[in-house]
């Protein structure tokens, strides 16, 4: 199949390098058509399908890997990105890592410690449902450990995935944008829906009080670590579907970018004779 042609106009969400943002700009319900619009859900459809034909290719090439970081406040929509966006890959060369509160020998290491564990090996898609920024989130909002402590971890997190980047592994950061009033309606389908109950938690609820706090980490996140070689990406996540179609689209022109090729044939086929 030929290349898919490159989508400009999601560029509009990547955050440049050394800008300052600010997510009162960034409108959550951002969305270019209808939800049911046959031309979107097209786009949606092939670029899952072409991510799919692009995964082999970088698996069998097996020579560089794909890390996709999911971050967002409560019920911003990771795990339904990852169901939905990420259907057609497989889950031999595709691996999820979900990071919580760090515990056992997590907790007996530096904060990155982890990560490296997790990241993706060659020829892999790797995908983070949260990840190493949930530690200048969480500690800074809940004064968890000093200032200087998770002041240093923007530059120390920019060295690392600089390194994990110069070796192999390209990065995709995207940070899923909902409103205040877009996550009260969520909380409530989940109160009033009994199949999602096993999804409640008493914290997240209680995080509610701490939104403008949230919001101001977010931002020096996307700020501070926004990089040529991992940048972040804004993604009006209000609507489902346009989340989804703005994650696929960016991911597909990453491996387009990137471009895996099948390895070169290392036996004489000529000489196979099946009997």
């Amino acid at each position: 199949m030929s290349k898919r042609k490159v989508n400009e106009s999601i560029k509009e969400f990547r955050v440049k390098p050394g800008a300052k943002v600010r997510l009162k700009n960034f409108d959550p319900a951002r969305h270019w058509s209808p939800r049911h619009d046959p031309k979107l859900s097209k786009a949606l459809a092939d670029d899952i399908g072409r991510m799919a034909e692009l995964e082999v290719r970088l698996y069998a090439e097996h020579r560089r890997s794909l890390l996709i970081v999911l971050q967002g406040i409560d019920a911003s929509g990771k795990d339904g990105t990852i169901k939905h966006v990420m259907s057609g890959l497989n889950p031999q060369s595709c691996r999820v890592h979900s990071f919580k509160k760090p515990a056992g020998e997590e907790a007996e290491h530096d904060f990155l410690w982890r990560i490296h564990r997790a990241l993706p090996g060659k020829g892999e898609i790797g995908i983070f449902n949260r990840s190493h920024y949930e530690d200048v989130l969480v500690p800074r909002v809940h004064q968890l450990v000093p200032k200087e402590v998770w002041e240093q971890r923007y530059q120390q997190i920019n060295n690392f995935e600089q390194e994990v980047a110069e070796t192999g592994t390209e990065i995709l950061k995207f940070f899923l944008h909902i409103s205040k009033d877009e996550q009260r309606q969520r909380f409530q389908e989940r109160l009033d829906d009994p199949s999602k109950h096993w999804k409640l938690s008493l914290p997240d609820f209680e995080e509610r009080r701490l939104w403008g706090a949230y919001q101001e980490a977010f931002e020096d996140m996307l700020s501070r670590c926004s990089t040529p070689w991992a940048p972040w990406h804004v993604v009006p996540a209000n609507h489902k579907w346009f989340r989804n179609y703005v994650v696929a689209g960016t991911i597909v022109d990453k491996l387009e970018e990137m471009d895996p090729q099948f390895p070169p044939v290392t036996i004489d086929i000529s000489k196979i004779v099946l009997r």
